[in-house]
């Protein structure tokens, strides 16, 4: 009666689902079947930590009805013995573009930049395109589809990679046997970001990676001031974005500082993104723990390079030999630490790639329950999809996959990729594995055959002897067909032979050159132990010995952290560059980061002790006027990129950072470019060689921003002429118009009225403020004096003219401004606003009471600071002292930081340097670079350091000639573009 009861349920199901079916059919009958399907005897992965061993899949319409051991099946039910394998739930990749065409690039040419959005009624950026639809440029693509099921993909979230702001992605299940109203599962699924720009709009902000960050915040800022009812115009592009707000967000970072980034934007405006890594974040595990995302990570393990030629060998960096040796842990390292992810397909250069690959990250220690969670429950969580996708639970679709074995195992075939309820074949579960050995007796010879490969795609190899025949094997429906040729006398044979369902030797029929039949039996020759044992090493990804991380983990990183120590530096000739002047003999105490006590005859106290006889200790060299340690200097895409900061792209890796230790410099400020009149903010930065950005950037920083005045800004040799301004007269406009609205904007936030937030103008108005100090680049005197003359009409005075190469000219009206001269120590005449620039500058402004600086503006100069400032002795008789301060005291002091560093003084910080001979001279060895008390630069440190970097390139190098001979893929040695950058880098 109960089966009865179940049977004109189901009946009733089925006829209401054809009555409910609205849709013409004109191909054939509307009728569809409405039957169960169970698939039994299986050992059935319901979710990565539950199986069911002989179990019971039961599914019907395209969704799981059950699973388990003890299932009724209903009597109207197609049954499909499974034993000996197994059942999985499909995965799921979460980022793709299937399906959606490539944009296509916008033409044109450099000497015509478009600063204006090509769109009307959208947002003022071409690069913010929240109102893209991946549902409206979507066409199923069969051939993607294919390749991803094979890899056990059955679902898949979409999205137009292009832009920063991308608009929605949607679900797709890769359903060859339906139509879109099946197979898309949801048209709206996610909003999508990176920090790329629309390769469709030439529009040229932003330029620079901390413009795209700075755009997005902007963007976040204006929805909210949009949402609340404040612009009377219409931007679709803001409605989209608000509309959408309770979709996940997706951000494409890349790698593992950009993950960073990204999540600090987030958390700035409390959204939580899941963040699309790079592969790399094993290098920063701990801030990628602490940043409380989710993850997903690609797996495009880097191949190993072709060392074979030692000196091509020699262009590549260790930074790069050591991602291809340590990038297949990263799934390990990530799930050791407890961070979530999943996996995808994401920059693979072929989907096949895959497996491959995964089998890879498991055998450098990825679990296998950790791997299938990746593909599985774990994106559909993040995609906030497990209701409908991720396990093998009642009311999910029936997507899985048909296994020989465990889904991982290299020996395992994927037969079968049910999507939706729908089988793909991959391979058929019917068809015997003929890999192996054969012996083929015929017309007196004998052959010996090996096939291999899968039994989709078996690969033969005829031969007798030494001698191999050119052969070609096709295997289908348990049917063989194998021709192989005879070079010498191109006789070709064919054969045809059907395999039994037990597998080993077959039979068949053979065609002889000459067109007689013969039959002809393949005899399977019995493998040895030794030959499964040595099959069984084939068939095992290797897995090299890792080389262990260093901080930061390039050349010369750190293989532990610098520790605080207290030290005491005895016998030293120690510079103050305070009133003392130069102690000779002198002890100096550092304890717990800080100057404790200068003098003579001090007690160590448990401190280590230094001896400095015959040496000289300096408080460290500062750079005012740096380009190092940034990702990017210039955002060039407007007149005004005062909402761009570099602390968004301080670089910690920057190999820079440890050449400056090197020459004894310990702080640096990392201006932007002159790219425009009002530059973007400026970092004030230790160089703390090993911690990250934000462990360098210093603790209440003062606030910087850069300006610039000149040949530059107006763009005379940027091939640019439509950009206001154009001209020196036009700058100054320019400023004025700024300030003006800065005024106005800084009026109406201190009202108490409701005001839209506005990145820049908020910080032009901190210099009205006083808040925020000017340093700006200057070379002519007519420029100099105008900005100091709009300064005080607006009632704030400029901090530092910076290069100010004609400051010799405008000293006096210089001091009476206030502000300070940061200058190049002999560099002169190298463009045509140079022209009038002399030697003595420095030793001119410094006569006439201006607080002057040598600066670098340049990565290689910067670490011979100390050299530049004893220019100044020979070029206008500054005392050794006063020269000295040139470097240190008076860059504090323009920087605002010389209540903490740049001289010896107790209760400073103990930046310190300790110097082999005079500090100037051209001898001088920093022996000891120290900030706050820790060792970052140690000369014999250093020559270890060299040695140990030999050393491991040598052994990486053995590692991939060994790669290469053993059949692995090898890629042709590249050389790291090192990049220096300067005032006028177009980025």
């Amino acid at each position: 009666m109960k089966k009865i009861k179940l049977l004109l349920f189901a009946i009733s199901i089925a006829s209401t689902a054809v009555a409910q079916d609205y849709f013409p059919k004109n191909d054939g009958v509307k009728e569809t079947n409405s039957h169960y399907t169970a698939f039994t005897n299986a050992t059935i992965h319901v979710n990565p930590t539950q199986t069911i061993n002989n179990g019971v899949l039961l599914i019907k319409d395209g969704k799981i009805v059950s699973s388990g051991k003890s299932i009724n099946i209903p009597e109207n039910t197609i049954t499909i013995d499974l034993e000996g394998k197994h059942i999985y739930a499909s995965f799921i990749d979460s980022y793709t573009n299937f399906g959606i065409e490539k944009p296509k690039r916008a033409q044109g040419g450099r000497r015509s930049p478009q600063y204006s959005a090509t769109r009307e009624g959208f947002y003022w950026n071409d690069h913010i395109m929240p109102e893209k639809n991946a549902i409206d440029h979507f066409k199923y693509d069969k051939k993607t589809a294919e390749k991803m099921r094979k890899e056990g993909f059955g679902v898949v979230s979409t999205h137009s990679m292009d832009g920063i702001a991308r608009g929605t992605g949607m679900l797709v299940a890769l359903n060859d046997n339906d139509k879109e109203a099946t197979r898309v599962i949801d048209d709206v699924n996610g909003q999508f970001y990176s920090f790329s720009k629309s390769v469709t709009s030439r529009q040229s902000y932003p330029g620079s990676l901390m413009g795209s960050m700075a755009l997005l915040r902007q963007v976040y800022i204006d929805a909210d001031w949009y949402d609340k009812g404040n612009v009377p115009t219409k931007d679709r592009s803001l409605e989209a974005l608000i509309k959408n707000r309770g979709e996940i967000s997706i951000f494409e970072a890349g790698d593992k500082t950009n993950n960073l980034r990204a999540d600090k934007i987030g958390d700035q405006f409390g959204i939580n993104y899941l963040i699309v890594g790079g592969g790399d974040e094993y290098e920063m595990l701990d801030q990628i723990k602490a940043s409380n995302a989710n993850y997903i990570i690609p797996i495009n393990f880097p191949e190993a390079y072709d060392v074979t030629d030692p000196y091509m060998a020699n262009y590549i960096s260790l930074e790069d030999m050591r991602a291809w040796n340590q990038a297949p842990t990263n799934p390990k390292m990530l799930q050791d630490k407890g961070v979530p992810f999943s996996l995808t397909t994401f920059k693979l250069d072929k989907t096949s790639e895959f497996t491959t690959n995964l089998r890879k990250a498991i055998a450098y220690g990825l679990s296998e329950t950790k791997a299938l969670e990746a593909l599985t429950t774990a994106p559909a969580r993040f995609l906030n999809i497990s209701d409908k996708v991720g396990s093998l639970d009642k009311g999910k679709y029936a997507n899985f996959l048909i296994t020989s074995g465990p889904v991982f195992d290299k020996e395992t075939v994927l037969y079968e990729n049910w999507v939706q309820g729908s089988k793909h074949i991959v391979n058929s579960k019917d068809q015997t594995d003929i890999d192996g050995d054969y012996t083929i007796n015929t017309g007196g010879k004998t052959y010996e055959l090996n096939i291999s490969g899968s039994a989709s795609k078996p690969k033969s190899k005829v031969t007798i002897g030494e001698t191999e025949y050119k052969s070609k094997l096709n295997y289908a429906d348990n049917w063989v067909t194998l021709s192989f040729t005879d070079e010498e006398t191109k006789e070709t044979f064919r054969t045809t032979g059907i395999i039994p369902k037990a597998g080993g030797s077959f039979s068949g029929k053979i065609v002889m050159p000459n067109g007689a039949e013969n039959n002809f039996t393949a005899a399977k020759k019995v493998a040895t132990t030794s030959d499964e044992k040595d099959e069984d090493k084939d068939k095992s990804p290797s897995v090299l010995p890792v080389k262990p991380l260093t901080y930061p983990n390039v050349g010369y990183g750190n293989v532990t952290q610098p520790q605080q120590q207290n030290m005491l530096f005895k016998n030293a000739t120690v510079w103050t560059s305070e009133a003392a002047g130069v102690l000779e003999n002198t002890d100096v105490l550092v304890k717990n980061g800080k100057i404790s006590k200068i003098g003579k005859n001090l007690s160590a106290g448990g401190a280590i002790e230094i001896d400095a006889t015959g040496k000289h200790l300096t408080a460290g060299v500062i750079d005012e006027h740096s380009h190092i340690a940034a990702l990017s200097i210039n955002e060039g895409g407007q007149n005004s990129s005062a909402e761009v900061t570099i602390e968004d792209v301080v670089d910690p890796e920057d190999v820079n950072i440890y050449r400056n230790l090197a020459g004894g410099v310990t702080s640096i400020q990392i201006l932007h470019g002159s790219a425009n009149p009002i530059g973007g903010r400026s970092a004030i930065i230790k160089l703390k060689w090993g911690e990250d950005a934000d462990g360098l950037i210093y603790d209440n920083s003062p606030k910087f921003i850069k300006f610039a005045l000149g040949e530059n800004v107006k763009q005379s040799n940027w091939e640019s002429y439509s950009r206001f301004p154009q001209t020196r007269m036009g700058v100054e406009q320019l400023f004025v118009n700024y300030f003006n609205r800065a005024k106005e904007y800084d009026e109406a936030k201190k009202s108490g009225k409701p005001y839209r937030k506005d990145a820049e103008l908020e910080t032009l108005a901190e210099i009205l403020n006083g808040e925020r100090f000017i340093s700006c680049h200057s070379y002519v005197q007519s420029e100099i004096n105008m900005l100091m003359k709009v300064a005080e009409k607006f009632n704030f005075r400029v901090n530092t003219f910076t290069h100010i190469l004609e400051g010799y000219k405008v000293a006096d009206k210089m001091v009476e401004h206030g502000v300070g001269g940061s200058t190049f120590s002999d560099w002169w005449a190298y463009k045509y606003e140079v022209n009038d620039a002399i030697p003595y500058n420095a030793a001119i402004m410094a006569s006439q009471g201006v607080t002057v600086a040598i600066n670098s503006d340049d990565g290689e100069m910067s670490r011979r600071l100390n050299q530049e400032a004893g220019k100044t002795i020979k070029y206008g008789g500054m005392t050794e002292e006063e020269a000295w301060k040139t470097v240190t005291i008076n860059p504090a002091k323009l920087l605002h930081i010389d209540n903490r560093v740049g001289s010896i003084k107790e209760g400073k910080d103990a930046d310190l340097v300790l110097w082999s001979d005079h500090p100037m001279s051209v001898y001088a060895k920093a022996e000891k670079t120290i900030i706050e008390g820790k060792t970052y630069f140690d000369l014999a440190t250093d020559k270890q350091k060299r040695q140990a970097i030999n050393n491991e390139r040598n052994e990486l190098m053995t590692m991939m000639l060994n790669e290469k001979n053993g059949g692995g893929k090898t890629k042709p040695p590249r050389q790291k573009e090192n990049k220096l950058f300067h005032c006028d880098t177009e980025r």
